[in-house]
C-alpha cells in the first residue's frame, strides 16, 4: 500500500454499484484492520478516520510503510503475492468500505470505469514508490520532511480541503519511521522549520506558512547523510 504517495482515489460518487456492494467497518484507535502475512481477501476504502500501515521484515523492528485517509483504497499491493505485507492499524476512529476479492472481479467486469480506475491506481503506487525512493534517497533530514509535507499538502488539496492547515493522526514517531530518520531529528527539524517561518507544528495539526519555501526544499538535492 502506498498511500502516502498520492494515490488517486476512485471516483466513488460515479459508480453507483460501489455503493450498493459496500459493507462497512468500523474500528477505534489501534485496531487492526489486517495483519502482516495473511491471505488477500479484498480492498478497503477508508471513508472517514486513517490508518498506518506497519510492514517487519527480517525479524526488524516495525516500519511505518504508508498513511491511508478518507478516499484511499488499501491493499491493492497485497494482490501481487495474494498476501497483505503489512498490518494496517487504525490511528483514530476509522471506517471502510470492504470490497471482497470475488466482489472486485465482479465489479470489475460489470464497470469498465472501476477496472481502469484499479489499473491508474496500481500503475500511479508503482510511479510514486519509484519518485520517492528517487526523491528521499539522498536527501537531508531536512529535504524529506520537506518532501513529506510538501506530497501531505498535495493530498489535502486534492480533496478539497485547506492545503495549508490540516492535522494529521501520525505521531512523530511515525513520521520519522517512515523517512527513515531518528524523532529527535523529526523534531528538531520541525523546530527548524518554524523557526525559518515554512511551517507550525502544534501536537499533530500543521500550519504550513511558506508553501513555495518548502517546495523548494523539496526539490533540492542535499547529499548528507539524513540523519
Amino acid at each position: 500500500m502506498s498511500c502516502l504517495h498520492l494515490p488517486l482515489g476512485l471516483p466513488l460518487e460515479e459508480i453507483p454499484e460501489l455503493h450498493d456492494a459496500e459493507t462497512f467497518t468500523l474500528l477505534r484507535k489501534d485496531e487492526v484492520l489486517f495483519e502482516q502475512g495473511t491471505p488477500f481477501a479484498g480492498l478497503f476504502l477508508v471513508r472517514s478516520g486513517s490508518l498506518k500501515q506497519v510492514s517487519t521484515i527480517h525479524g526488524g523492528d516495525p516500519l511505518v510503510m504508508a498513511y491511508a485517509m478518507p478516499g484511499d483504497l488499501v491493499g491493492l499491493d497485497a494482490i501481487g503475492q495474494n498476501v497483505y505485507p503489512g498490518t494496517a492499524l487504525a490511528l483514530e476512529t476509522l471506517t471502510v468500505s470492504v470490497l471482497s476479492q470475488e466482489r472486485v472481479s465482479e465489479l470489475g467486469a460489470q464497470v469498465p470505469e472501476l477496472r481502469q480506475q484499479l489499473c491508474r491506481n496500481l500503475s500511479q503506487e508503482v510511479h510514486d514508490e519509484r519518485l520517492m525512493l528517487r526523491s528521499l534517497l539522498h536527501r537531508t533530514a531536512v529535504g524529506r520532511l520537506a518532501y513529506f509535507f510538501v506530497a501531505m499538502s498535495m493530498r489535502f488539496r486534492r480533496r478539497g480541503y485547506s492545503p495549508t492547515q490540516f492535522r494529521l493522526a501520525l505521531s512523530r514517531s511515525d513520521i520519522a519511521s517512515y523517512l527513515g530518520l531518528t524523532v529527535e531529528t523529526v523534531s528538531r527539524t520541525l523546530a527548524h522549520f518554524h523557526k525559518q517561518e515554512l511551517l507550525k507544528a502544534s501536537g499533530r495539526d500543521f500550519h504550513i506558512l511558506d508553501l513555495d519555501g518548502l517546495i523548494r526544499l523539496a526539490e533540492s538535492s542535499g547529499r548528507r547523510g539524513g540523519r
